[in-house]
């Protein structure tokens, strides 16, 4: 028997094994009532379990995550998406950068990994590079606004440095899109350019440290995907390096964040340091799983426009452990135990409905988001059934009363006007991205179906600027954001919980049952084929 049939029927046994206990629970409590937000609530503690060890693609806790799924996802009475059963495969590559064998010196000045910067792992570096610097704003080129930050530079053979951002005038949503390395790396590639170095602008969700804790991670990249070399780094902008780049240049840094902070347009100028490094990482090959059921439709003449639901069940794993480290796992129960939990109770209320929806609706807990949105960019390529729409959970923060739901990617399609429908019948307020800069747009699993042509939207429980809600948002991503402390101790408002998962459950019947699939506002970027 070779390895893949026995991990196959190995993830079956596990399957069944699971599924049992599930029925025999349901047996014996008794008919399903209406949805409850206990029952939501223990699916978050179950998959934010320490048992889960954090529940990193590719491991054994993920594996048993999605074995946990997968049961509910029978319980339903979901049927199985493909010829293995609920998990669909996705072959990955991985890479551990070897930092103590790796060295990195900008302008002769030997850069501490971790402190100074980071050399990322999901596009394959070199072994070694020399090569000078040159600035180029925010290292975009915007067709359709007029806008080349490359105009009248050569940068074959160079590094280019960049801010993050982009100049005003161009639509949140749009910005984020070409800020995506599946934008940027290929276009810097074109051009010649060796390497990239990314300096934040402005401060960003995460403190830099929390990011270097886990930089040793495996970092990883679909198996088929692209392995071109390109060097990928991160400067700390808070640290002196970071500013010691633009020394004798025309304009410095702090001006320049000034700049780019206000939208402004950045000039391109050569820096005088130059950069080498050396670079050793251990490769491998990861084998994870997306989960997917399936809730056939009513309408047979509508059974080939899909709706796939999905929420990404992996999370960080686990961290070393060092110094005074006494909790290791990175439990994430907000990210995103809470979307895979609502993902499931969503399933289980449609799947016990007298009449079931028009359309079929693919339910899916995806893989590798946290490696860069991998298990739903192989899913949306290959989906079991053509889908037509999506509705993405992650990281809704039910942490303050429920007033506004954020949909993201509202204003480009009809989705928009199915979710503006629903929500004021719940009390509640269609609230459009407050804060684009932030680049949500394109860092959920949701981005995957819009590259791919698909009317999209992610969920969120809304807030107002600089209102008492948003600095309990604020201070949550400052304290527990991919952090040990997103477990289930923390607090959670129940209420809020309950009205997000009644919205999505309203919101995936209403798409599933209209007769027109959703579709792109005619002005829509994303609905443009060659835009995309």
């Amino acid at each position: 028997m070779d390895a893949q049939l026995a991990e196959r029927l190995r993830h079956r046994l596990i399957l069944k094994l699971v599924a049992a206990a599930s029925v025999l629970a349901v047996a014996t409590a008794g008919p399903r009532k209406e949805p409850d937000v206990r029952q939501w609530w223990t699916h978050v503690k179950a998959l934010a379990d320490d048992n889960m060890e954090g529940r990193e693609a590719g491991t054994d806790g993920h594996r048993l995550a999605a074995a946990y799924v997968a049961s509910e996802f029978h319980r339903a009475g979901l049927e199985p998406c493909g010829d293995d059963g609920y998990f669909q495969k996705v072959p990955m590559r991985s890479r551990v950068l070897d930092e103590p064998a790796t060295s990195l010196k900008i302008g002769g000045q030997e850069v501490t990994l971790g402190q100074d910067a980071l050399i990322s792992m999901r596009s394959r570096p070199p072994q070694s590079l020399s090569a000078p610097l040159v600035f180029a704003g925010y290292g975009l080129r915007l067709p359709d606004y007029r806008y080349d930050d490359f105009a009248g530079t050569d940068v074959r053979g160079k590094v280019v440095v960049y801010l993050t951002g982009g100049p005003g005038g161009v639509p949140g949503a749009v910005l984020a899109h070409y800020q995506s390395s599946e934008q940027r790396l290929p276009l810097l590639r074109s051009l010649g350019a060796v390497g990239a170095i990314g300096i934040a602008s402005r401060p960003g969700d995460l403190p830099w440290d929390r990011i270097a804790a886990n930089r040793k991670a495996p970092a990883m990249e679909l198996a088929e995907g692209d392995a071109a070399e390109f060097l990928s780094i991160s400067l700390n902008r808070d640290r002196p390096l970071a500013a010691s780049l633009f020394d004798g240049a025309p304009i410095s840094l702090a001006e320049l964040s000034k700049m780019a902070v206000g939208g402004k347009r950045l000039r391109s100028f050569a820096l005088k340091p130059e950069l080498e490094v050396r670079v050793r990482f251990t490769p491998g090959l990861v084998d994870s799983i997306n989960i997917c059921g399936k809730l056939s439709g009513s309408d047979r003449s509508l059974s080939r426009e899909a709706i796939a639901v999905t929420a990404h069940l992996d999370h960080l794993g686990k961290r070393s452990r060092n110094g005074d480290n006494k909790d290791i796992i990175y439990n994430g129960a907000m990210d995103n135990a809470s979307g895979v939990a609502t993902l499931i109770e969503t399933a289980l209320t449609l799947g016990k409905v007298r009449k079931r929806p028009r359309r079929p609706v693919l339910f899916v807990a995806v893989t590798a988001e946290e490696k860069g949105l991998l298990g739903s960019r192989w899913f949306a390529e290959r989906p079991p059934v053509p889908v037509v729409a999506g509705i993405n959970m992650d990281m809704f923060l039910p942490l303050y009363p429920m007033r506004s739901v954020l949909g993201l990617g509202a204003e480009e399609s009809t989705l928009g006007l199915r979710l503006q429908a629903i929500a004021p019948s719940m009390g509640l307020a269609v609230q459009a991205d407050p804060e684009p800069e932030r680049n949500r747009f394109i860092r959920s699993d949701q981005y995957s179906f819009i590259r791919e042509g698909i009317p999209a939207l992610a969920l969120k429980v809304g807030y107002e600027p600089r209102s008492k809600d948003a600095e309990t948002a604020r201070r949550w991503q400052a304290e527990r954001y991919h952090g040990v402390t997103d477990d289930v101790s923390q607090p959670v408002d129940m209420d809020a919980a309950a009205t997000f998962n009644e919205l999505v459950r309203r919101l995936v019947e209403d798409v599933a049952n209209q007769r027109q699939r959703p579709q792109w506002y005619p002005q829509s970027f994303f609905g443009n084929p060659t835009s995309r």
